[in-house]
């Protein structure tokens, strides 16, 4: 025993020294935020090394090495006791959701962005009182109450949270629940940043590959931007009534599904539009995949004479050409065209993903977590898509908590290509929560994925979040005590 220990001694010295090197380093850095500065600096009091075993007794180095475990959690006794959420500015409005439970364990989960937050509150009564290492008997029990794209975040959101108190209460990482990890790093995808001419845009890029380190590029390829050019677009009066494809009127176009607008591009308008990726894939080069997406809505036949301009590029995929129930239109624009193609970020549940996977009617899955039924629904669907030869990407554009679900699914599933971080340039983004054992949630394009702290891995950092909140709604976990009776049978059959 002893000699085994010393080995380890032996075998940390150097990894030791460098990391305390690394975290000095970075303290002394001038552009670390105050926030993390502070944390370095407890995290480093608080520690212990292996070198500081040598000449222990071999009981005192035992007692030594498990006087940080959580001895107050008993997994089997374990019980959710409240919910609440504070709904932060990420993404024109995204809610952080907080589980406590009776050993003061905390769980952190997100509704979607976009969602409302009672999506999520409707679900308390359902959970209370339930232990929440019983991820999946809860997930059937509440799974019922979502829907497909923003309608499951409430589902989402418990779920998230769930694995976070379950690894926590076992000391364990989310991936190591989910069966285990293929990767330790995680490559992310994140917006082509755009600017004021070419010359500020190709700075802009150059910044985001060289001094970010991002290896995967998104960019849109939208109507909008050759509707005020003369003779790109057939019918262009249903969209200079409203440009948006997010906000409208029930009959609106941005509520018109792709087949109906009855807009066509001209010959001329394929031409605009692919100058603007040619523009683009210059200036990134080759070597780095670049996706698109958010064309507008236009029908079927429109998408494949779109994508056929665009093939010569090489584009790493062309995203959600029309709706996602269209699992025939899918397959048609697939079939026809050397992109890859792609869809998922408004599917809920592995169900409505078959028919998708099982036509092949997409070449990548492009599930979001947050709203595809959270992480072991998503490492399903995954799982599914590897065994009928479909990849799988995921998006994602919430606040850290949903980020760092979605690293620890990317980290446990095989198929894997590239996780969205759709807050890139919010500088503020990354500080709302600090992961716990003291890393970058990203480094250079990748999000380490954390070998070693429990649940999600990350601890909010209030302040922060505070500075942070939704305009609409500035309560911070307020109580939510209206929410803890249940006044329905929910049982869906007789």
């Amino acid at each position: 025993m002893k000699n085994t220990l010393q080995k380890l001694i032996t075998e940390h010295k150097a990894f030791e020294l460098n990391y305390a090197q690394r975290r000095q380093e970075e303290i002394d850095n001038p552009s670390t935020a105050t926030n993390r500065r502070d944390f370095l600096k407890k995290t480093a009091l608080g520690g212990f090394s292996l070198t500081a075993l040598t000449g222990l007794s071999i009981e005192d180095s035992l007692a030594e090495t498990t006087r940080n475990v959580n001895r107050t959690s008993a997994p089997s006794d374990l019980k959710i006791t409240d919910l609440r959420y504070a709904h932060t500015a990420v993404m024109g409005g995204t809610a952080i959701l907080r589980i406590d439970t009776n050993q003061g364990i905390v769980g952190w989960g997100e509704v979607r962005d976009g969602a409302d937050p009672r999506y999520a509150l409707m679900l308390k009564s359902r959970i209370l009182g339930e232990n929440p290492c019983n991820v999946e008997k809860i997930f059937k029990i509440i799974r019922q109450f979502g829907g497909q794209s923003r309608q499951a975040g409430g589902v989402c959101g418990v779920e998230m949270a769930l694995w976070d108190l379950c690894g926590k209460a076992y000391n364990v990482p989310a991936w190591q629940l989910l069966g285990g990890r293929y990767r330790d790093s995680v490559r992310l995808y994140a917006d082509t940043p755009e600017g004021k001419d070419a010359a500020d845009q190709k700075e802009k890029i150059r910044y985001r590959i060289q001094d970010q380190g991002y290896t995967w590029l998104k960019m849109d390829v939208s109507i909008g931007e050759i509707i005020d050019i003369p003779g790109c677009i057939v019918n262009p009066e249903i969209l200079k009534e409203n440009r948006s494809q997010w906000s409208g009127g029930y009959m609106s176009y941005a509520n018109t599904a792709h087949p109906f607008t009855g807009i066509q591009i001209t010959e001329k308008g394929l031409d605009e539009l692919a100058k603007i990726v040619y523009t683009i894939r210059e200036m990134v080069g080759y070597d780095i995949p670049m996706s698109t997406d958010h064309y507008g809505h236009f029908d079927l036949n429109n998408c494949i004479r779109l994508g056929k301009a665009l093939d010569p590029y090489r584009l790493a995929w062309l995203e959600d050409m029309v709706p996602w129930q269209m699992t025939q239109q899918h397959k048609t624009i697939t079939e026809a065209l050397e992109t890859p193609t792609t869809t998922g970020e408004d599917i809920y549940l592995l169900n409505y993903f078959k028919p998708l996977i099982d036509e092949h009617a997409v070449d990548i899955i492009h599930p979001d977590l947050a709203s595809s039924g959270g992480l072991l629904e998503t490492k399903r669907i995954g799982d599914y898509a590897e065994e009928k030869g479909i990849a799988m990407a995921l998006h994602q554009a919430g606040t850290p908590v949903s980020f760092m679900a979605s690293v620890h699914c990317a980290a446990a599933t095989q198929n894997f290509l590239s996780l969205e971080h759709h807050s890139v340039d919010l500088p503020w983004w990354e500080s709302m929560f600090s992961r716990v054992d003291g890393e970058k949630m990203i480094q250079k394009g990748y999000a380490p994925v954390p070998l070693t702290a429990p649940g999600l891995g990350i601890e909010i950092n209030e302040e922060v979040v505070k500075a942070h909140l939704h305009k609409s709604d500035s309560s911070y976990f307020a109580p939510t005590d209206q929410w803890n009776e249940k006044r329905s049978h929910d049982r869906i059959y007789s």
